[in-house]
């Protein structure tokens, strides 16, 4: 009875090893999948701005004296252009360190306000190609001279924002509004980001922050439709312990409601916003 007893719990133990050796297999499968697209997308992605931007530079060359205009609306294409690359090889960086588990929070004190500010102005350039209108509710304070500092990673917050305000713009209709409201519940830092686009049906909300699941559908290029960019973020969520829920129907536009809690540190280095570069309209070279 006990050589029995004995051989049916080893026998437990083989089918319960095998069944998560198999589960490892599978992890295995889908980031060497995950891998090689990867791979084939950023090159399009990378290689394709840079053509754009060599090209349209060489033209700019050659134009004649007094083509002013010309000069200008190719510039705003290069910048176009720039912006796109350098926003995209910011995912493509975050997703090498979280992919190779090199990636934890750096906690700084952050202002919310300048941060989320600062997050919107970046992409002005985009909102107004579209004539959009973004409209940014500070809740915290009404005393917009008073700082209020919170405890998180500024540099994974402001990717996070970002990829967001990026994809609602994608989505959103021309002529339209994008809303950014910031507030504090329960001690946790919450920013909405609602757009009135063309919205989310019921299948994409439940693949829209899994890179996997996407390998074999159209949505996932960095800036493109809501993959790489949005799994991202979901990620760097993680890292810092915050949650993102969606709301949306679909043509009826998409809120995405961000709750992040304060850090537990007792640091007292204090950051503005994020040590990302982005170009700036005004930026002189």
């Amino acid at each position: 009875m006990k050589t029995s007893n004995k051989n049916s719990e080893l026998q437990n133990k083989i089918a319960d090893i095998t069944e998560k050796l198999h589960k490892v297999n599978e992890k295995l499968k889908e980031s060497e999948a995950f891998k090689g697209h990867f791979i084939s997308n950023i090159t399009n992605e990378i290689i394709n701005p840079f053509a754009s931007i060599l090209g349209l530079s060489q033209n700019i060359l050659s134009l004649k004296d007094g083509d002013i205009e010309k000069a200008k609306s190719m510039a705003n294409l290069i910048y176009s252009e720039a912006f796109n690359l350098d926003f995209q090889l910011n995912n493509i960086f975050a997703a090498a360190k979280i992919e190779a588990g090199e990636i934890i929070p750096e906690i700084l004190n952050v202002d919310i306000h300048k941060l989320i500010q600062n997050s919107i102005k970046i992409f002005k350039f985009q909102a107004d190609k579209k004539k959009l209108l973004i409209e940014f509710n500070y809740k915290i304070s009404a005393d917009l001279n008073k700082i209020y500092y919170f405890k998180t990673d500024p540099e994974k917050l402001k990717l996070i924002l970002s990829n967001i305000i990026s994809n609602s713009i994608k989505y959103s209709n021309e002529s339209g509004k994008l809303q950014v409201n910031t507030w504090i519940e329960d001690g946790n830092l919450k920013i909405a980001i609602r757009d009135y686009g063309k919205g989310i049906d019921a299948a994409g909300k439940k693949v829209i922050f899994d890179r996997f699941k996407q390998l074999d559908t159209n949505i996932n290029t960095i800036n493109s439709g809501y993959g790489l960019g949005l799994s991202i973020t979901k990620a760097l969520i993680d890292i810092i312990d915050g949650n993102i829920k969606i709301i949306s129907e679909e043509g009826k536009g998409a809120e995405f409601i961000i709750t992040i809690p304060e850090a537990k540190s007792s640091t007292e280095d204090i950051a503005s916003d994020a040590n990302e570069i982005y170009f700036e309209d005004n930026e002189i070279f």
